[in-house]
């Protein structure tokens, strides 16, 4: 089905950048705009400026830019339609879908596919267990049984699947629903044996894996049944929709409180996640049995900078957390380590303790990387004082991770004191370690011999900017103009039928089209030339496009130079508040467009006097010399006239 032009405009008109790009990002308002750490690279102050205002985004870093749908199609991956279709199921608004043709079909997607298959088996592993007798005894009983309420059961959207005669229940509801074995067996849900494909989750309660937007990407299915054959959790393959080590259990359901109180707790599995959210915390996502990675570091951050890390207390649990506080204080993160008591783990810890008791035990106990790593290595080194020298080491080597100098500094005093070894001693062993390190890092990215005073520098080579054709800039000046102001009316002078000076209220927009038309001056690049197209048609047809109108066109070259354009990382906010009056772009808007346009076409002129005078160079005849020169003189007439109107403008 294709979503009608008028329901896509509909849907972006109704899409709040602000709320949209919130669901993802801790944004904080700073003058108009809000600014957070951008989504799509790695950095430690904010870049990214989201603008209530003209509904975009953008990336000063990195040069993302979008409206709302954009965000979506970059952040989740997601395919234009499925970006407009998750907008329209969060503000409301109805899809009545045309119907798409045989090769309209053949064209969707395959994540569109895998995503629509997930939905399918959601829905019937969660009716499975409500609504059949053995997903009733069987699967609804086990969760009860292990305390977990039913508002729980169905917020996680817990599931069962049948352990039929054949194992294949699902397999067999899925394709008398039209879905294809292919499919079945790409995205992990079936499972190709001898006697055919067959169910890989038969006789397993089923945990669905969501991405940030709630959609699911995957499963987990954990068996009832003690088989040594069979592992106790199965999960879901990697495939175009889901990658486990980008991919927390539960960070579609904690976000919120994570951003809301600054910190997530880390644990390891689903049943921990769903035990934390019961007792009302709920700023928990697990990594779901993996070891932890970067990609899934870098998910949290995107909401806090605080991480604690809650882990079982038997040694599995506590060498666990710290496999993972290196690469989170690399990010730039703070990490707090509570380890629960040998015969517990945060769900049985849950289970046996009340809400108040579990949130004191983790204020209480959360024990900064530092003390923890240090008093449980010591403990491990005895009175050994070569294994005391590694730990040393081994902590002098985590605080070096840390990209802040300063809280460098601090770790090591801290160490110091934990340690009772002189403050220097640490330091100097620290910046031989960062010494070393930058060394490596130098051989493998430059791997060359530094100059000398003597040594001859080569010719550099010609700068992007040197490349530019001329009148780059103000070519792309007055798109911006057209963008910002081209629906403003601002006061004209032109000569009326008799010759004589009138003065009217024309557009920014016709204004800029108009003159440039009038002296045949078009557009050298690409994407300002196919925008001017668009305004020049516009205005034939009677009205004027807005400025969103190109954010979300379409062609995704004029929607990211219009977002670009549109976006800027300056303003002045209150500074009347102060008795400083700035006259600001929109004030002195005709003369703005004016000195534009001038400045614009001189720098044309110039380029085409040049070439004038290089052809007369090579000229053969006097009578080709004559016609150049002609050229020349009445190009420098037109520069003239320019310069007085540049003078008039400027004198304004």
């Amino acid at each position: 089905m294709a979503i009608p032009g008028e329901t896509v405009e509909q849907i972006l008109q109704a899409a709040h950048i602000e709320e949209v790009v919130g669901e993802f990002v801790t944004l904080k308002k700073r003058g108009s705009n809000l600014w957070g750490n951008c989504p799509f690279h790695n950095e430690k102050t904010p870049s990214f400026s989201v603008n209530p205002a003209r509904n975009i985004f953008k990336c000063f870093g990195c040069g993302k830019a979008g409206d709302s749908a954009k965000f979506l199609m970059e952040h989740e991956h997601f395919t234009y339609p499925e970006a407009l279709r998750y907008l329209a199921k969060k503000y409301n608004i109805k899809i009545e879908e045309k119907q798409q043709t045989a090769e309209e079909i053949m064209q969707q997607s395959l994540r569109e596919k895998m995503f629509n298959i997930n939905e399918f088996a959601d829905k019937y592993f969660v009716d499975t267990l409500w609504n059949t007798e053995e997903g009733k005894t069987i699967g609804l009983e086990y969760f009860r049984e292990r305390g977990y309420f039913d508002p729980i059961i169905q917020k996680f959207h817990l599931g069962y699947n049948p352990d039929s005669a054949h194992w294949d229940a699902f397999t067999e509801y899925a394709r008398k629903n039209g879905y294809s074995e292919e499919l079945l067996e790409q995205i992990g849900l079936s499972i190709k044996g001898s006697k055919g494909l067959y169910d890989r989750y038969h006789g397993r309660v089923m945990f669905p894996i969501h991405s940030l937007t709630g959609r699911v990407i995957g499963f987990g299915g954990r068996i009832l049944v003690n088989d040594k054959k069979s592992p106790k959790y199965q999960n879901s393959p990697e495939s175009e929709i889901y990658d486990k080590k980008q991919t927390l259990y539960g960070i579609y359901f904690a976000k919120n409180a994570i951003a809301r109180q600054d910190e997530c707790i880390l644990v390891e599995g689903y049943f921990d996640v769903l035990r934390m959210h019961q007792i009302g915390i709920e700023n928990v996502v697990a990594s779901s049995g993996t070891s932890l990675t970067m990609e899934q570091i870098r998910l949290v951050k995107r909401y806090t900078k605080n991480i604690t890390m809650l882990y079982d207390g038997d040694a599995a649990g506590i060498h666990a957390a710290l496999r993972g506080t290196d690469m989170i204080l690399s990010e730039g993160m703070n990490v707090r380590v509570v380890v629960l008591p040998p015969e517990h783990d945060p769900d049985t810890f849950g289970k046996e303790f009340s809400t108040e008791y579990v949130s004191n035990y983790l204020k209480e106990n959360a024990k900064d990387f530092i003390r923890f790593k240090t008093e449980l290595l010591l403990k491990d080194a005895e009175n050994d004082p070569i294994k005391r020298g590694q730990v040393i080491r081994d902590i002098v080597e985590t605080i070096s991770v840390i990209p802040d100098s300063i809280f460098r500094i601090t770790y090591v005093k801290e160490c110091s004191r934990l340690l009772d070894m002189p403050e220097q001693t640490l330091t100097n062993e620290l910046n031989k370690i960062l010494r070393a390190k930058l060394k490596k890092t130098l051989g493998i990215e430059e791997n060359v011999v530094p100059e000398t005073e003597t040594t001859t520098t080569p010719k550099q080579e010609e700068s992007v900017e040197d490349q530019l054709p001329a009148g780059y800039y103000q070519e792309r000046e007055l798109v911006k103009l057209l963008l910002m102001y081209g629906k403003n009316m601002i006061t004209d002078e032109r000569l009326d039928e008799n010759g004589e000076k009138v003065l009217e209220q024309v557009s920014v927009a016709q204004l800029i089209v108009d003159d440039l038309k009038a002296d045949d001056f078009v557009f050298t690049n690409y994407v300002n030339r196919k925008i001017f197209d668009v305004f020049d048609k516009a205005i034939d047809e009677g009205y004027i496009p807005d400025d969103q109108f190109f954010v979300s066109h379409e062609d995704e070259t004029i929607s990211q130079l219009a977002a670009d354009l549109l976006s800027t990382p300056y303003k002045l906010d209150q500074w009347e508040k102060y008795g400083i009056f700035v006259k600001q772009e929109e004030d002195v808007l005709r003369a703005t467009v004016l000195s534009t346009i001038y400045r614009y076409k001189d720098l044309i002129i110039e380029e085409r006097r040049k070439a004038i005078e290089e052809e007369l160079k090579t000229a053969e005849t006097a009578e080709d010399q004559l016609i150049l020169l002609k050229r020349k003189k009445d190009l420098d007439d037109i520069r003239k006239q320019i310069n007085k109107e540049l003078g008039i403008v400027i004198a304004k």
